[in-house]
């Protein structure tokens, strides 16, 4: 299932110039969406798309360059670049749909592009983002942000938090249950048989021995503590301004940060374009763009589509793996 996301971005955009270029993937696509602003946007891009709706996913044989969609209709029409938050309760809906079509079987993936969290706000629906409302409407008790770029895999303790709030949030019981969703899917998903995972410290310098923190003694050790004496291979707590190099990375498979722009600043300058969100910790599985809806590339024909192909490689790859042999 793949759900565009925000229709006044590049989401629709990446849709339709990958089934354009003629991907190969070994796996049936449903695109779950407005078919009308599909088709205006092919327009607009200069693209003959065509739209085959399945409104009960079916999955009967399609022609090649066409999309299968189920259709979600909007409340207005979209203008590319403009946000309406009129069309705010459609665009969640849809994920809304994709989701339960994962939870009931029909599907095997959610492959997600970019929402925008302000007009979704802007329209009275509380959002704070993909990770979170799949968590709540999917039963998932922990979900946790695990984003690749090639060999590199990066998780989140805090996700999507004002900095201020971050350290109150950075709790024994939270490292350690984060902890054990990334240990447990590194296995299940990516087929890890012992993950290593490196932790980064909260404060610079790892707390530099509780001068400048004392978060590190205080809370990350002992987590750290709990978490190996379970079996789990932890490293740290590491300073992130030195974890991120060839000395510590190469003989890891995963590393644990404390908050988003800790560790992510780094994996999206070594993979921007082309790496995945992977959202763990659900009883379904989640992959997604690792970039913003770009308002202003929004029916140009400029979107860079690589960080949506990888997307739907590798859930398509790791939907094979939890099928196991044909």
């Amino acid at each position: 299932m793949v759900t565009p996301g925000e229709p006044a971005g590049i989401g629709p955009d990446l849709v339709l110039q990958w089934a354009a270029e003629g991907h190969c993937l070994n796996a049936e696509l449903a695109i779950v969406a407005d078919p009308a602003m599909l088709a205006q946007r092919a327009r607009q891009l200069g693209l003959e798309i065509s739209c085959v709706i399945d409104p009960h996913l079916t999955f009967a044989p399609i022609a090649d360059g066409a999309l299968r969609v189920l259709p979600v209709p909007l409340a207005r029409p979209v203008r590319p670049g403009v946000l309406d938050p009129d069309n705010s309760a459609g665009v969640i809906t849809a994920l809304y749909t994709a989701l339960q079509a994962c939870l009931d079987g029909r599907a095997d993936a959610l492959v997600t592009g970019p929402m925008q969290k302000s007009v979704i706000n802007d329209a009275g629906i509380p959002f704070s983002g993909h990770t979170e409302y799949l968590a709540e409407h999917s039963g998932g008790d922990l979900p946790v942000m695990l984003l690749t770029a090639g060999t590199l895999r990066v998780a989140l303790v805090t996700t999507h938090l004002p900095l201020r709030a971050v350290a109150d949030a950075i709790t024994l019981k939270r490292i350690v249950a984060t902890a054990r969703v990334l240990h447990h899917d590194l296995i299940r998903h990516f087929d890890i048989a012992a993950p290593r995972i490196l932790v980064c410290g909260l404060n610079p310098h790892a707390g530099e021995s509780g001068h400048l923190g004392h978060e590190e003694a205080a809370i990350i050790t002992p987590a750290l503590q709990q978490l190996r004496a379970e079996g789990i291979n932890v490293s740290g707590p590491l300073p992130a301004d030195t974890l991120f190099t060839p000395q510590h990375l190469d003989h890891a498979d995963a590393v644990l940060a404390m908050y988003h722009d800790q560790g992510l600043p780094t994996l999206k300058y070594a993979g921007f374009g082309e790496a995945v969100n992977v959202t763990l910790g659900l009883p379904l599985l989640r992959t997604s763009v690792d970039h913003g809806t770009a308002l202003d590339l929004a029916g140009t024909g400029r979107a860079l589509g690589g960080s949506f192909a990888a997307a739907l490689r590798l859930a398509a790859q790791l939907a094979a793996r939890r099928r196991g042999p044909a």
